[in-house]
């Protein structure tokens, strides 16, 4: 049961001791579900980021994954990771009355005081041009950093940068009512208020950070996000939208 009152109506609570990945449950359990759930685990074995990186889980840590059937293309789907990113930033500000530490970097990760303490993980469930189900998992570093991860920002722990102690399960309860009131946002205004909330929290705007595709890597100034949520960088060739990259900080 939820510790708090303000539980979102309609989305299911499943906390389970130990699991591979959330994600992973998420796409076992999708097509039973009759509405969309939040799936926490106070373990996971086989965590994992973006481009199929580890993601270290220690415990007392964060592990959890919204399910949900969002419809509509996969672009607009694929916003949501924005609207996390935001929830995210309230969750992080209610618990420790701190707004200034927190930011949001392009593309899924929240920073505080510079080190990377929580990622975000979208994984549509379902083929063709519909997005069946989307999981949204979520990682945030709240007893303890792990010691490598492999990615451009040194992770960090609440605890290690705040002193705040909250249990996963509190968090939960935290993160899902202001996961509901973005979401409820982004279906009622469309993605320009949220594009703009989230370019309010960004960290680097209009500084030069270094974003690393696949194969190219552009050094430029950090300018924003367009309507679709790629990033915007200038360099010597002019603006640039790019869909999807790792981003360095100079």
């Amino acid at each position: 049961m939820p510790l708090s009152g303000d539980w979102p109506e309609g989305v299911g609570r499943i906390v389970l001791p130990e699991i591979d990945s959330t994600n992973a449950e998420a796409a076992r359990l999708a097509p039973s579900l009759s509405g969309p759930a939040w799936i926490m685990a106070l373990r996971q074995t086989k965590g994992r980021g973006r481009r199929g990186r580890e993601w270290r889980d220690p415990e007392g840590n964060f592990a959890a994954t919204y399910v949900t059937r969002p419809g509509g293309p996969p672009d607009q789907v694929a916003l949501r990771s924005f609207v996390a990113a935001l929830a995210l930033h309230e969750a992080l500000v209610t618990v420790t009355g701190r707004a200034e530490p927190f930011a949001l970097k392009w593309p899924n990760d929240v920073l505080l005081n510079g080190g990377k303490l929580a990622g975000i993980l979208l994984e549509s469930i379902g083929f063709g041009a519909q997005v069946g189900s989307l999981a949204i998992g979520i990682g945030v570093n709240l007893r303890m950093a792990p010691a490598t991860e492999g990615g451009a920002v040194k992770p960090v722990s609440l605890m290690g940068e705040t002193g705040t102690n909250i249990t996963p399960e509190e968090f939960l309860d935290i993160l899902a009512p202001a996961f509901a009131r973005w979401e409820a946002q982004l279906a009622t205004y469309g993605f320009a208020p949220i594009r703009t909330a989230w370019l309010d929290r960004a960290a680097r705007l209009g500084q030069a950070i270094t974003a690393r595709t696949v194969t190219e890597s552009y050094t430029g100034t950090f300018e924003g996000i367009d309507a679709s949520g790629a990033l915007q960088l200038r360099d010597a060739q002019g603006l640039r939208a790019i869909p999807a990259a790792d981003v360095y900080f100079s």
